[in-house]
């Protein structure tokens, strides 16, 4: 991955640093719990920090920064807000890739002998995450999200039938990568696991159709390894800056902060054709 010009790295940098400062003073905060004085002292600085990270995350937002979050980190009051705001807006207008990981799968088990066209001998969507796919797909059409057909989906059955029950299409994708993806999970040399690994950047880098986004169905990762773990119905929201140029990673979303980057948003003004 590259990284943008010096001035845009600054403003991420220092969203990054005073959110790990204000991770900081929260642990002290509740080590000092027996001592008022040190506990307002810290609480307060936390605060500070919060608020200052706030600001520049919602700078590195607006300027297309390299910023990486998890929104969990952005729950605090009007700085929620704003950071919601800035991040909505920002999506609404397109341009972004949003790699998302199948809805819950406790059905049966991917079996050796396991076949794409034979759903009996894999792991499968549960009831919720049925229901998971389903408040996915709402999420886009209730925050006026745009998206790209087709849907792009894992040859697993779990992955393409989130992808059909949350778009409610059958303009659906199947990508090979999504299997290359669920493989990085297993023992594979480390040529195997950059080829795969590098494919996947490219199709990170690729632009989405001006004014709207691509969504993909996929697979969690390894602690360490591509995007990272992402839990049932979870997404990375991804910049992708062109072919050989990189991405930016903005933000990671559960399900539920998805559902929540409307709550404090304002309905538009007018009805879309």
């Amino acid at each position: 991955m590259t990284y943008p010009t010096k001035p845009i790295i600054h403003s991420a940098q220092l969203a990054s640093h005073h959110f790990q400062q204000a991770d900081l003073f929260g642990h002290l905060k509740l080590a000092a719990a027996s001592h008022p004085a040190l506990f307002h002292h810290y609480a307060s600085q936390q605060s500070l920090n919060k608020a200052i990270a706030h600001r520049y995350a919602i700078v590195s937002l607006e300027t297309g920064a390299a910023y990486q979050t998890d929104f969990s980190m952005q729950n605090d009051g009007r700085h929620a807000r704003s950071f919601q705001r800035a991040l909505l807006n920002s999506l609404r207008e397109g341009g972004y890739i949003f790699y998302s990981r199948h809805g819950e799968a406790t059905e049966g088990t991917d079996q050796a002998n396991l076949s794409f066209q034979d759903c009996t001998t894999q792991r499968n969507l549960s009831a919720l995450g049925r229901m998971q796919a389903v408040l996915y797909g709402d999420a886009f059409q209730k925050l006026r999200i745009p998206v790209a057909a087709p849907i792009q989906a894992s040859p697993f059955c779990r992955a393409i039938e989130t992808a059909a029950l949350a778009f409610k299409t059958g303009n659906i994708k199947v990508d090979p990568l999504g299997y290359d993806i669920y493989r990085l999970s297993g023992n594979l040399d480390q040529m195997e696991q950059a080829r795969i690994l590098n494919n996947l950047n490219e199709e990170l880098e690729e632009q989405p159709p001006k004014g709207s986004n691509k969504v993909m169905i996929f697979h969690s990762f390894p602690a360490g390894v591509g995007l990272g773990p992402i839990s049932d119905m979870g997404t990375v929201v991804v910049r992708p800056r062109g072919r050989g140029k990189g991405f930016d990673v903005v933000a990671r979303l559960s399900l539920e902060e998805l559902n929540s980057l409307g709550d404090t948003i304002r309905p538009l003004c007018c009805s879309q054709n």
